[in-house]
């Protein structure tokens, strides 16, 4: 949506009536897992500032955070990739990784998210002199602090940047299997979805498949329902990162409901890469009334000027849901993580006990 980029904010909200939802206090509050948001898509400005601060004189990205809310307000979506990368290379060394995770941990943390699956792109930062090793250690590192000193628990898709290519895919796979990191749990696809056809990485999928990893490919975002069928024949998706265009394919929907593979759905940055045109246009609602399991998710959070509490609050207003509605949502999550099955009942006891306290 060209004017989010030309407002630097999220959208959070436009044009969605917000009478009879749950109040702010109570989304901010509600225990929540996040399983699509991006390592370096999540640096708030804070975060931003602070590594621009670590190589002040050789970037264009300010040290200040008020700055780099102004430095992200985006022109079109081209400036945002532009800005996007800008940040990316503000990955320089491992400690600059460990900052990075921690903080992002931290952000999480204050919204009670109490378990994440973050999507990290590796190739992007070995391929810019991190070596493998030390990055997947010093995601580790990060990890371990996270989870002692926030109560937060992180674990990893590593992803591969599609329009890279086949080479990437082949590191991406090197590194998740020659240095696999405790947390890493999943295998994605992500970047451009026009001309990077899902096929071609089946053979990177299949290994990473038969070494215990789970196959969760970005989809269906800004392609067709065709796309999120490749994704689920050829990759072996066990969930889908956005899939929006399921809404237009009844047959696939209904494959989707009755298989029960989970979306990963993001509604403020679908209208911001103006996949969607708007937030009333928004096909959350039909997917969830066909059945699909759905799931609340940030995506690239400060960058479109949100946080998974405001996608959970949109989510409220698009979908009529009252408290009890939203922490079955939350609930939902819960079941579409890749925890193990003592840590989902936990979790979702806790989302129990929060919303019988608040009634």
């Amino acid at each position: 949506m060209q004017e989010a980029f030309d407002a630097g904010a999220g959208v959070s909200g436009v044009g969605v009536p917000a009478a009879g939802v749950p109040s702010v206090p109570f989304v901010a509050g509600l225990p929540k897992v996040e399983l699509h948001v991006h390592h370096v898509g999540s640096a708030s400005p804070r975060i931003v500032a602070e590594l621009a601060a670590r190589h002040e004189g050789n970037t264009p990205v300010p040290a200040d955070p008020a700055a780099v809310a102004s430095y992200f307000e985006f022109r079109d979506f081209a400036h945002f990739i532009e800005i996007y990368l800008s940040v990316v290379d503000l990955i320089r060394e491992p400690e600059d990784v460990r900052i990075l995770t921690y903080e992002v941990g931290r952000e999480l943390a204050r919204q009670q998210v109490r378990y994440a699956e973050l999507t990290v792109t590796p190739y992007s930062h070995v391929s810019r002199g991190i070596p493998a090793e030390a990055f997947c250690a010093a995601i580790e590192d990060a990890r371990i602090k996270a989870e002692a000193e926030l109560g937060i628990v992180l674990r990893w898709c590593f992803d591969i940047p599609g329009e890279a290519g086949l080479a990437a895919a082949e590191e991406t796979l090197a590194i998740a299997l020659d240095h696999r990191p405790e947390g890493l749990v999943s295998f994605g696809l992500g970047g451009p979805e026009v001309g990077v056809p899902r096929p071609q990485f089946k053979p990177y999928f299949d290994k990473a498949r038969a070494a215990g990893l789970h196959s969760v490919p970005h989809a269906g975002e800004t392609t067709g329902p065709e796309t999120i069928w490749d994704a689920l024949r050829e990759l072996g998706a066990e969930r889908i990162g956005h899939g929006i265009s399921a809404a237009r394919d009844e047959r696939l929907m209904a494959y989707l409901a009755e298989h029960r593979i989970p979306l990963e759905i993001s509604p403020t940055s679908n209208v911001c890469t103006r996949a969607v045109a708007s937030l009333e246009e928004h096909p959350l609602p039909v997917l969830r009334d066909a059945g699909v399991l759905v799931t609340v998710n940030s995506d690239d959070p400060p960058m479109f000027g949100t946080t998974l509490n405001d996608e959970y609050a949109v989510a409220a207003r698009l979908l009529g849901l009252d408290e009890a509605g939203l922490a079955g949502l939350a609930k939902d999550a819960v079941a579409a993580s890749f925890l193990p099955a003592v840590e989902k009942a936990r979790i979702s006891a806790e989302i129990d006990a929060y919303v019988a306290a608040a009634s």
